[in-house]
């Protein structure tokens, strides 16, 4: 995938989510939405962009954490690693995230550490924020029992799945068939790369560590959320706390299994829906605040992942074999 390439993804995700925007407000009241927009405490704006910059300086922490617990980071200061992180934001827009692998191509050429192994660091990133997000969902189950069902199968579904990737001797018969295949000697050596990495990122103690960041991290965002419902004039509460953590950890979460660039849809229905049924609030007063949600944690990131991707590439200019991003190797 050329970076050209790359742009024009972003560009038709941004677009996806323009036409997102547009559907939900004219489906609730354009001029009701219009109304909430005016009378939201704008001053609120700046607490809730800060907690989302919390979640990321956290998620980055552990970014790091993984780097270094790979060894993958030797040459790369905290700032470049800072760099690369919040680059791969850009990606958040794409199915699942996992256009977030792009952090190894950047990383391959800071210091050129293969991308088959440091790719399953988003992986493992992904595996921890779902925890984190069922961790949070769990806490309203009581507000909304008919997701119980749904929680329970995320739930068993996430551990059975890394009860098999921690199988070793099933994980490299399988990389060994692939070696007999034809064309299989070129990836079942890449394959073996990524699987001792992701091995090594599944031990109970480092998924708990990550998971533990990321509980803390995304509360940050289910907190930016409580705010922007108090800044539509809903009562601050404990319950309206509880309800918002609960609300915008299953949006977030569905839009992730949905695998649509982004999440794209499917959050927003998911969290109109829930504010109508939880929250009591209008359909126009759930639009506004899911509008401004996602723009104060999903674009914000992006915005900021374009202004840390041009940054990183005055820093690392790509040289003329590296104006291809494709290679794994």
């Amino acid at each position: 995938m050329s970076l050209k390439t790359l742009q024009g993804k972003l560009l038709a995700s941004l677009l996806i989510g323009l036409a997102v925007m547009i559907v939900i407000g004219l489906v609730s009241d354009v001029r009701e939405v219009a109304r909430d927009l005016g009378s939201f405490q704008w001053a609120l704006m700046p607490l809730i962009l800060g907690l989302t910059l919390l979640n990321y300086l956290l998620r980055w922490a552990k970014w790091e954490y993984y780097l270094r617990f790979l060894r993958c980071g030797d040459g790369v200061n905290a700032f470049d690693s800072g760099l690369i992180f919040t680059s791969g934001m850009v990606m958040a827009v794409t199915p699942g995230k996992l256009g977030e692998v792009f952090k190894s191509y950047l990383l391959r050429r800071v210091n050129g550490t293969a991308v088959s192994r440091s790719a399953p660091i988003v992986l493992a990133e992904r595996l921890t924020d779902g925890l984190a997000m069922l961790l949070l969902m769990g806490l309203g189950l009581t507000l909304y029992p008919p997701a119980r069902p749904v929680f329970a199968l995320l739930v068993v579904g996430t551990l059975v799945g890394i009860l098999i990737l921690q199988q070793r001797t099933w994980s490299l018969w399988l990389i060994a068939f692939i070696g007999r295949l034809p064309m299989g000697e070129r990836i079942a050596p890449r394959l073996a790369t990524i699987y001792e990495s992701t091995i090594q990122l599944l031990d109970w103690r480092v998924l708990l560590i990550a998971t533990l960041i990321s509980v803390v991290s995304w509360g940050f965002e289910c907190l930016a959320f409580y705010y922007v419902l108090v800044g539509l004039g809903v009562e601050g509460t404990w319950l309206l706390l509880l309800q918002a953590t609960f609300i915008f950890a299953a949006s977030t979460l569905f839009g992730l299994v949905s695998f649509l660039p982004g999440g794209l849809g499917v959050s927003e229905v998911t969290s109109v829906g829930l504010l109508v049924a939880l929250v009591g609030v209008s359909v126009a007063t759930a639009t506004t605040a899911t509008l401004l949600i996602r723009f104060g944690t999903l674009w914000f990131g992006v915005l900021l992942g374009i202004l840390a991707l041009a940054w990183f590439g005055r820093r690392y200019p790509a040289h003329d074999h590296e104006a291809s991003v494709g290679s794994v190797a």
